[in-house]
């Protein structure tokens, strides 16, 4: 919703950010877009808000590209938007987490571990439901972190990545 009404939706999200900060939690600003790449302006003036607000705060952790959609190029497209959302934010708030999205549906972190984005605190998100995503998907992930790259799981669940079905134990 944050499109059609940004102005309120922004509120939201200070607030949301505001009691996590006097909660003393870390959280987690998502820009939970699977299309980021195709309106970056958008999300580099939003980041830029946070950085402001925030980026003195340590516990707040920038997650700029949260599931691009299969078929996205790392290289073509999320690549090179999130080296301009990074760059945006680096302008004000040079050392939080960002968090970095890969293609399908942040799942693909071995390819953009192959091609990373040069910044010393960033970290590529996966996504891990465990009726889901079996030996392929933790495979993806050791290979990633043989090539260097640091993974941050945003998202995880012991059932199928619907999130239906059975908790799955074994894997």
């Amino acid at each position: 919703g944050y499109f059609q009404n940004p102005t309120e939706n922004l509120n939201r999200v200070l607030a949301a950010i505001d009691a996590a900060i006097a909660a003393d939690v870390y959280v987690i600003v998502d820009w939970h877009d699977h299309n980021a790449h195709l309106h970056p302006a958008r999300a580099i003036g939003f980041f830029q808000e946070i950085a402001r607000r925030y980026g003195q705060q340590p516990n707040v952790i920038y997650e700029i590209y949260n599931e691009p959609k299969n078929g996205y190029s790392w290289k073509l497209y999320v690549k090179p938007y999130t080296e301009q959302v990074i760059a945006a934010i680096r302008a004000i708030d040079p050392d939080n987490r960002i968090v970095v999205g890969t293609p399908n549906w942040s799942q693909d972190v071995d390819i953009a571990a192959a091609d990373p984005v040069v910044d010393p605190n960033a970290a590529y998100s996966l996504h891990f439901y465990a009726g889901t995503h079996k030996e392929k998907l933790r495979a993806k992930a050791v290979k990633a972190m043989e090539l260097g790259a640091t993974l941050f799981v945003t998202e995880w669940g012991t059932c199928e990545a619907s999130g239906d079905g059975p908790v799955d134990t074994a894997s």
